[in-house]
C-alpha cells in the first residue's frame, strides 16, 4: 500500500515472510523475503535492517522450526532445491554483496557456517570460511588487528570443522593461532569452543595436564555464557584429571563446586571417588551403573578404557607393595580380570620402570627386587646388629670357658 519504500513496508514484509513460513509455502516465502531485502538499499537504517534480518533468521532457524526450515525450495532437472534456511542465507548474502553492510554480511555468513557444520557440508563450509578469512585479512596477507574479535569467531568455526575431520596437524596450528590473537573481546561461547577443542586435541596427544587446563577454561567460558555445554566440559575436565593421575579434586574450585551434585555430573563424581581410593571393583561398578551417562558420550568412551587400565595398574602397584614374589593368578583374582591382562600390565609396568622385578610367564609368578632404600637400610642394620650380637656371644662364651678352666 505504501507509495515509497520505508520502515513500515519493511516490517510488513517481515511479518508476511513469517506467516508464509508458518503456512509451509516456501516458494512464496522466498519471493517475499527477496522483496524485504530490496529495502536494504537505503530505505531503512543499517541498524534497523541488521536487527530485523537477524531476528528473522533466528526465528526460522530455531529448534522448534526445524521442519519448516528443512523444507525444499523449488528444484531443477529433477534435483532437489535448497532448504528454506539455505535459500534465505543465500539470498541475504547476495543482497549484501559489494560491502553494503559488512557487519550484517559477516553475521549471516557465520550463521551459514553453523548450518553447514551441522550438515557436515565440508566443501561449502570451506568456501564460506575462505570468504570470512579474506574479510579478516589485510592486503599483505597478515591479520587485520582491528578485526581480532571477528577472526576468533572464524577460527572457532574452523577449529570445530578440523576437529570433526580429525585433522590434528591443522587443528594444532589453528589453536595456537587463536591463542595469539590480541585485543579481541569475543563472546565467552567462542572462547569456550576454542578451549574445548584445544582440550580434545591435547587428549589425543595424551597431554592430560594441558587438556585439563583447557577443559577448565572452556567450562568457565561456557558457564559465563550460560551455555548448557558447560556440563559436558566439566565431565571432560574430570576425565582429564583422572588420566593425569592428579590428586586434586576438580570440584574443589569455586566455579565447579555448585555442579558437584548435578544429575549429569553425579556419575563422574562417584567415578573420581572410586579412582582416588584406588578401588578398581567400585570403579567398574560405577561404570556399569551409569553406562548411559558416562559411556553415552563418544569422546569419554574412547578414553575410558585407558582410564580403567590406569586404575587397575594403580591397584596392582598397591597390591605388590608388601610382597617379594606373587602369583599372577592371585593378582588376577584380586583385580577381577583375566591372568593374561595382569601379565600385560606387569610387562608395561616393568618396561616403564614402575616395577623392579622379573616375570616368569611359564611358572606364572613375579619375583620382585627390593628397591625401597629405607627397607634396604633397615635390612643392613639388622644384619649388622646380628653380626654384633654374634661377636658378643662368641666373646662371652670364650670368657665363660676360660673362667671354668
Amino acid at each position: 500500500m505504501e507509495g515509497e519504500k520505508g520502515e513500515w513496508g519493511f516490517k510488513a514484509h517481515k511479518q508476511i515472510v513469517k506467516a508464509l513460513f508458518r503456512e509451509r509455502r516456501p516458494g512464496e516465502l522466498l519471493e517475499a523475503y527477496q522483496g524485504m531485502l530490496g529495502y536494504l538499499a537505503g530505505a531503512v537504517s543499517r541498524n534497523d535492517a541488521e536487527k530485523k534480518i537477524n531476528s528473522l533468521l533466528d526465528y526460522v532457524s530455531g529448534p522448534k522450526q526445524r521442519e519448516g526450515a528443512e523444507a525444499r525450495v523449488g528444484g531443477d532437472g529433477g534435483e532437489e532445491g535448497p532448504t528454506v534456511l539455505e535459500a534465505l542465507y543465500g539470498a541475504t548474502l547476495e543482497a549484501l554483496g559489494g560491502g553494503r553492510n559488512e557487519r550484517l554480511w559477516f553475521k549471516v555468513s557465520l550463521k551459514l557456517c553453523s548450518l553447514l557444520l551441522q550438515q557436515r557440508a565440508w566443501g561449502r563450509l570451506e568456501r564460506t570460511l575462505d570468504a570470512l578469512r579474506a574479510h579478516c585479512t589485510l592486503a599483505d596477507g597478515s591479520a587485520d588487528s582491528r578485526k581480532g574479535t571477528q577472526l576468533l569467531e572464524v577460527l572457532s568455526v574452523e577449529i570445530q570443522m578440523r576437529t570433526e575431520l580429525r585433522q590434528a596437524k591443522a587443528l594444532k596450528g589453528l589453536y595456537q593461532r587463536a591463542l595469539r590473537v590480541k585485543g579481541a573481546i569475543p563472546h565467552p561461547k567462542v572462547l569456550g569452543v576454542i578451549r574445548e577443542c584445544g582440550g580434545k586435541m591435547h587428549m589425543g596427544a595424551r597431554a592430560w595436564g594441558a587438556a585439563a587446563t583447557d577443559f577448565f577454561e572452556a567450562f568457565r567460558s561456557f558457564d559465563e555464557a550460560g551455555a548448557a555445554r558447560r556440563v559436558k566440559c566439566l565431565k571432560y575436565l574430570v576425565l582429564a584429571q583422572m588420566l593425569a593421575a592428579s590428586d586434586v579434586d576438580p570440584f574443589d574450585a569455586p566455579e565447579t563446586k555448585p555442579y558437584k551434585n548435578d544429575p549429569e555430573v553425579l556419575a563422574m563424581t562417584s567415578l573420581i571417588g572410586a579412582y582416588q581410593r584406588g578401588d578398581a571393583q567400585e570403579f567398574r561398578a560405577v561404570l556399569e551403573r551409569n553406562e548411559g551417562a558416562i559411556m553415552g558420550d563418544p569422546f569419554i568412551r574412547v578414553h575410558m578404557e585407558s582410564l580403567l587400565r590406569q586404575v587397575r595398574e594403580q591397584v596392582l602397584l598397591k597390591l605388590l607393595r608388601p610382597y617379594r614374589s606373587m602369583r599372577v593368578a592371585f593378582a588376577a583374582r584380586e583385580l577381577g580380570v583375566a591372568p593374561e591382562e595382569v601379565e600385560a600390565m606387569l610387562v608395561t609396568l616393568i618396561l616403564d620402570g614402575k616395577v623392579q622385578g622379573r616375570l616368569d610367564q611359564v611358572e606364572g609368578t613375579l619375583e620382585l627386587e627390593c628397591t625401597d632404600s629405607g627397607a634396604q637400610h633397615l635390612h643392613e642394620a639388622v644384619l649388622g646388629l646380628s653380626r654384633s650380637l654374634g661377636s658378643f656371644h662368641g666373646a662371652v662364651a670364650r670368657k665363660a670357658v676360660t673362667a671354668n678352666l
